[in-house]
């Protein structure tokens, strides 16, 4: 494979818990990662990896983080929506501000940051955008208002969006990655951690590396869009 012919992938939240992993997993792979990072930098070392500040709450960031991409590799082929946070509450005590943080990185950021990777997807006609979302977006938790239902929403932008690019050949499609031990749950027991495992079918938690290698698979897939992969073994009726 030539320089020219790698994949090129966009990955925002990449600093974080599930950010490193998939990082280096693209990397082993054989791709070029662009790794987005806003809070914490990206550690700086590999020849394939070029970190770039992106705070998907500012509308520009996303525009200029994607231009930085085409200009310094010459295509996109991949963006993963995996910047995300959390502030739990309860509704009555939810402050505004809480509830529209979590929604602007969550639900919008993930928004802008799909709606530039399309320029250079749509010129290519090819590309791959892959949201992660949460299984809490399908249940709901309480406490969790603002992260279900920005959870919630990326189902639904996941499928519309599958529906008007697919003629383009570009896929879009949803990852729930299971409970994983990031920093989002660092405030957990070890009782909570286990009754969390004790929810899956199998008594146990994701990891992260498993997450990673299939996201890596999902994003060679030529024929797979639209859909939601939950990657646990929590069990929940049809409805």
């Amino acid at each position: 494979m030539t320089r020219s012919e790698q994949p090129v992938a966009l990955i925002t939240g990449a600093a974080g818990g599930l950010g490193q992993p998939l990082v280096r997993a693209f990397v082993a792979a054989g791709w070029r990662v662009a790794a987005g990072w806003n809070r914490t930098p990206f550690p700086a070392g590999d020849a394939q990896v070029e970190p770039v500040a992106l705070d998907v709450t500012r509308p520009e960031a996303a525009e200029q983080a994607v231009e930085f991409v085409v200009k310094r590799w010459g295509r996109l082929d991949l963006l993963i929506n995996n910047a995300g946070v959390a502030a739990d509450e309860i509704v009555p005590r939810l402050s505004e501000s809480d509830w529209q943080h979590v929604l602007e990185v969550n639900l919008n950021g993930a928004f802008r940051c799909a709606r530039a990777a399309l320029r250079p997807m749509l010129r290519q006609r090819d590309g791959h955008i892959l949201n992660i979302t949460s299984y809490g977006g399908r249940v709901g938790r309480a406490g969790q208002s603002n992260y279900a239902a920005s959870k919630a929403a990326l189902f639904g932008l996941t499928q519309s969006l599958a529906r008007e690019v697919g003629s383009r050949n570009i896929r879009v499609n949803a990852v729930s990655p299971g409970f994983l031990r990031t920093p989002l749950v660092g405030t957990l027991t070890e009782e909570q951690l286990a009754g969390h495992a004790a929810a899956n079918v199998l008594g146990r938690l994701n990891e992260f590396e498993e997450v990673a290698r299939f996201l890596v698979f999902l994003a060679g897939m030529r024929n797979v869009s639209g859909q939601i992969f939950q990657l646990d073994s929590r069990i929940t009726p049809w409805s």
